[in-house]
């Protein structure tokens, strides 16, 4: 029975309706010592409490896409062992309609060795005649952890919420495309020297599919990458080491910029991957911060650090803090005009193309955006 299921979900939403049930009917029906009565009629109430706790994180995990498997759940996912083979040949890749322009697609990426769910999205515009020689440009979105690709469908509502941006004119029609970031397991997005290459995964491996099977840009400045929690890390990092992919980053409440030492134990691959420490080489990319002041997992600090450090040519946008919120996808929501706004001005191409001359430029204020101290905003560094 799938974890994500409707079958499931039913299944453990019924158990605890029968639990409540059946503790009612027997609660006085009971015989025996009075010290069996009582220990019997707890163990029903810890079991209509357990049945109640699963079927709320049941319905959580489906609202938001935090685990997609059973094997998912228990970490029983494998890291492939990379062959020559492997970094010659590209697997076949079959598409699941999942309905409303979403397909899906378990891909194996032939330089990273590494096997994961890619979701990807498609603007009405994509299918239309007038438009079959078109190529778009890409958002690629990467969740947190834990999370899965399915977490910016249902948590984020990305087709819904950037689908408007793009019928406004904020973001240009483009193609979402949303990958596992921890196929095998979490590295940050870190090529983890004789682990998981997880970097070329996202970098090399996923571009490279979706170049072959839909009609997208091939400049980096087509391509941009936004993500929140650990996503957001990786978005301010993979543009800093991979600028011929991707020009822009747009970062939701990203983690320390310092690393995990739970996650990469070794400090010089975490120096190595530090986006502040990219920064400050000089990369000609874009990067925008967004966070909120009362996010405990995501500071101002981490925020203002990547701005500070940033030097000529790379482009790093004032943060953007709002006065409320959590590190949750509600905060996040309440950012997208404003951050994807920024997002889509970086994806407009220099030269006029006939579809993005359909886009007008839409000015977005977010009533709790602030800036942090001794900054000036809007701006960029």
């Amino acid at each position: 029975m799938s974890l994500t299921g409707d079958a499931f979900f039913y299944t453990v939403v019924v158990t605890a309706v029968v639990a409540v049930g059946v503790t009612l009917v027997g609660w006085n029906r009971l015989r025996g010592p009075r010290a069996v009565r009582w220990l019997t009629r707890l163990s029903m109430i810890v079991c209509c409490q357990c049945a109640a706790v699963v079927s709320v994180a049941v319905w959580v995990n489906d609202a938001n896409g935090l685990y997609t498997s059973w094997n998912d759940l228990l970490g029983r996912t494998q890291v492939p062992v990379v062959t020559a083979a492997d970094t010659t040949v590209d697997a076949p890749v079959a598409f699941r309609d999942l309905g409303d322009r979403l397909v899906e697609a378990d891909y194996q990426g032939p330089e990273s060795g590494l096997t994961g769910e890619v979701l990807v999205w498609t603007p009405p515009q994509y299918a239309q005649a007038a438009h079959r020689d078109h190529r778009f440009p890409v958002i690629m979105l990467l969740h947190g952890v834990p999370g899965s690709p399915l977490a910016w469908v249902r948590g984020g509502r990305a087709p819904e919420l950037l689908g408007a941006l793009m019928r406004d004119g904020t973001l240009p029609p483009a193609i979402l495309v949303m990958p596992r970031i921890n196929p095998g397991s979490n590295t940050d997005c870190i090529n983890v020297p004789g682990g998981a290459q997880t970097a070329t995964w996202l970098a090399r491996d996923v571009p490279r599919m979706i170049n072959r099977h839909f009609r997208v840009r091939t400049d980096a400045k087509g391509w941009a990458l936004a993500g929140d929690s650990t996503g957001g890390y990786c978005a301010a990092k993979l543009p800093l080491q991979y600028p011929k992919t991707f020009a822009t980053g747009l970062a939701l409440s990203p983690d320390d910029f310092h690393g995990d030492p739970a996650v990469i134990d070794d400090p010089v691959v975490r120096a190595a991957n530090d986006p502040t420490q990219l920064a400050a080489r000089g990369t000609a990319v874009s990067i925008m911060v967004a966070t909120s002041t009362n996010d405990p997992s995501s500071s101002l600090a981490n925020a203002r650090a990547l701005f500070e450090a940033a030097r000529t040519p790379t482009r790093v946008a004032a943060p953007v803090i709002l006065r409320d919120g959590g590190h949750n996808w509600g905060t996040w929501q309440a950012m997208y005009p404003t951050v994807f706004g920024w997002l889509g001005d970086n994806l407009r191409p220099s030269t006029g193309e006939p579809l993005m001359k359909q886009a007008r430029t839409i000015a977005h204020e977010n009533a709790t955006y602030l800036c942090p101290s001794g900054m000036q905003c809007p701006g960029t560094r």
